[in-house]
């Protein structure tokens, strides 16, 4: 959805496989403005920032500070964050000043944003 709404879509998934799965069914579908890698999502893509809007799709224990360095001045992170059944959609505006601004929106149950760490066993 986002591709018909943005012009450039950056998207992050920590295990290769779903990366790669997601990578050849973009191209197959012949989109050109997503750009995919694999990685660990609280860290973002600081080579591609600053961002308009950042949207995280997995529930959060803590907003990400990365994440929020990532956004452009008046940009809007959009994340849900708290534990798995306890969880609130906060859209968190950066001002001009890069001060943070943030609203909760309305109670989510996301799975959980899991870290690269995870993964390896550490």
């Amino acid at each position: 959805m986002l591709a018909e709404l943005a012009a450039e879509v950056y998207t992050i998934e920590l295990l290769p496989t779903l990366a790669d799965r997601a990578k050849a069914t973009l191209d197959r579908l012949g989109y050109k403005n997503i750009h995919a890698r694999t990685g660990d999502g609280y860290l973002g893509w600081p080579e591609a920032a600053p961002f308009d809007s950042i949207l995280v799709a997995r529930g959060a224990d803590h907003v990400p500070e990365p994440l929020f360095e990532q956004l452009k001045p008046g940009g809007k992170l959009i994340i849900p964050v708290g534990p798995r059944r306890d969880q609130l959609l906060k859209v968190i505006d950066k001002d001009a000043a890069g001060r943070r601004h943030t609203r909760d929106v309305l109670p989510v149950m996301f799975v959980p944003l899991r870290r690269q760490d995870e993964i390896d066993g550490k």
